[in-house]
């Protein structure tokens, strides 16, 4: 059944997996919140484990990511996903999952760079 929000709104994340020859590429559309984190994080645990070379997590279709989503997405990140991001949103978030992982925190936020600056 499709996540209601607001007033009528049908809030739904689309989940495709692509294997491609000897990859597996995952398709996500629509918004990565509420219920569907857990759905996405079900569906990487299924995928992650049978696969010895990274999967690609294609985010292109993706219009919103809160901030589970977001956690989720750095957890996919430690464990060898590779994000492809085509929109400002989605850049931001892979840039600065990759940054944290670099630095071995993922608690660092666009607004606390302004403030270290």
């Amino acid at each position: 059944m499709p996540y209601q929000e607001g007033e009528g709104e049908t809030v739904m994340l689309k989940i495709t997996i692509h294997p491609e020859g000897g990859a597996t590429r995952l398709g996500l559309e629509g918004r990565l919140a509420g219920p569907w984190v857990d759905e996405l994080d079900r569906c990487w645990s299924g995928v992650a484990g049978t696969q010895q070379s990274p999967v690609l997590v294609d985010l292109s279709g993706v219009t919103f990511i809160d901030p589970d989503g977001k956690a989720l997405l750095a957890k996919m990140w430690q464990q060898g996903a590779k994000f492809h991001a085509v929109g400002c949103l989605t850049r931001c978030i892979v840039d600065e999952i990759a940054k944290a992982g670099c630095s071995g925190s993922f608690h660092s936020s666009r607004k606390d760079k302004r403030k270290g600056s």
